[in-house]
């Protein structure tokens, strides 16, 4: 009996997408509507609800390396990360900006740091790098059309841990930045950079995620305590 065949990057798609346009949608509903703690965990339940009933079809988070390195891999890498946003963000936004209330800072905090950090790392580096891969790796095969190969005829768990290529990473790196302002686009563009990197060494995305809450709570606290609010 032949082996069931793996989903491709294409029927995966919407799953992958499903959780960031829900975080999204729930946080664009006008405040006069509903209030801004209150959209926040709407955001965090319905992408939370998304990415439960989307978990089957996620590629593992694990990879052949020990987990708890690369957790640790992680948190070293979100420490990183969140000073390379701090310095390299600062010049595009003056200091200071209006404080967020309590309530509001802290429901931002926890969404940014657990569902946002999983399904953005899902989706950048879990479907949209591997796919990029698949691409490249058409492409320099002489396919005559690589794209239909990679969304059509390839899956994300064909991929192997850490595998790369320098105009995967660009591919998956530049869409990352692209869901950030304009004035983010340099940091975003460094940050992305340093999760592919953790990606290829460490060969999972557990680092990954690890790095990117840690990131995200880490600038968060650093910037409730220094005051810098448009840096957040």
């Amino acid at each position: 009996m032949p082996a069931a065949r793996k989903p491709s990057n294409y029927s995966l798609l919407f799953t992958y997408v499903l959780p960031y346009f829900l975080y999204v949608g729930a946080l664009a509903i006008p405040e006069r509507m509903i209030a801004r703690p209150w959209a926040y965990g709407l955001a965090i339940a319905a992408s939370g609800a998304a990415l439960a009933w989307g978990w089957r079809w996620y590629v593992p988070l694990w990879g052949p390396r020990s987990p708890a390195l690369s957790a640790l891999a992680g948190l070293a890498g979100g420490l990183l990360g969140t000073a390379l946003w701090v310095l390299v963000k600062q010049p595009f936004f003056p200091a200071g900006g209006a404080p967020w209330t309590p309530t509001d800072f802290w429901m931002r905090l926890v969404a940014s740091s657990t569902v946002v950090a999983l399904f953005e790392e899902l989706l950048f580096r879990g479907l949209l790098l591997r796919g990029a891969v698949q691409w490249d790796e058409a492409r320099r095969a002489g396919a005559p059309d690589p794209l239909g190969v990679a969304l059509h005829e390839r899956s994300p768990f064909d991929v192997g841990p850490g595998a790369w290529t320098p105009r995967a990473v660009a591919v998956s790196t530049i869409a990352f930045a692209a869901g950030h302002l304009p004035g983010e686009w340099p940091a975003a563009l460094l940050y992305g950079l340093l999760m592919a990197g953790l990606w290829v060494w460490r060969g999972d995305l557990l680092a990954c995620v690890v790095a990117h809450g840690t990131t995200n709570l880490a600038l968060a606290l650093w910037v409730r305590h220094a005051g810098a609010w448009s840096l957040w």
